[in-house]
């Protein structure tokens, strides 16, 4: 039986310690928001089948894949470093569209996908990160025809580093850590079981 069933969306957070996990199992203790929840604004900038989306713009199934294999929660920091990785994870992308997308989603999206100033730290580190991944473009790669594999198996063949998410996660907790989103990140590489207390 799911054990998240209860969760709220502000407690999720699926971590990187659960390599033998099947994706699809993961996904479905995510609460995710219904599409029609999200404001047009939002979806004008960010829907794939948007003419003005900016690269990197991911449907929610695989946005939600994403979530799960990079270790984030939902909580704001969360989505400003996945939506950072698969913008800097495109080919396409260029230094104006970063800092139009930053100005427009500092000022001009609605509460409570506006974001601040630590969220934006999360979105460069997320960017930087995407754009080291050996695997590009992963905006596009059809997660759900791998929803039955191994999270081990498909960060390995998709170029997610767990060791250098831990890394990310370590320094993302140092520069904003009066965050309950970073309070939460895996930042140690040893599972809970085998962490001396």
């Amino acid at each position: 039986m799911n054990s998240y069933v209860d969760i709220k969306w502000y407690e999720w957070n699926p971590g990187l310690h659960n390599g033998d996990s099947i994706l699809q199992d993961i996904i479905a203790t995510l609460p995710a928001a219904d599409s029609n929840d999200i404001p047009w604004l939002v979806k004008l900038f960010e829907n794939p089948a948007s003419p003005i989306a900016f690269p990197g713009a991911i449907n929610l199934a695989r946005h939600d894949a994403l979530h799960v294999l990079l270790g984030r929660g939902l909580r704001n920091q969360d989505e400003a470093f996945v939506i950072g990785f698969t913008m800097g994870n495109s080919n396409n992308i260029h230094t104006w569209q970063i800092h139009f997308f930053r100005w427009i989603i500092t000022h001009i999206y609605p509460t409570p996908y506006k974001f601040n100033h630590q969220d934006l730290i999360a979105f460069d580190l997320g960017f930087n990160f995407g754009h080291i991944v050996s695997m590009r473009n992963l905006h596009s790669f059809p997660f759900e025809k791998y929803s039955r594999c191994k999270l081990d198996d498909l960060r390995h063949w998709l170029g997610i580093n767990p060791a250098k998410l831990h890394a990310i996660y370590r320094l993302e907790s140092l520069l904003i850590a009066n965050s309950c989103a970073s309070h939460r990140l895996d930042i140690d590489d040893k599972p809970p079981s085998l962490r001396s207390i």
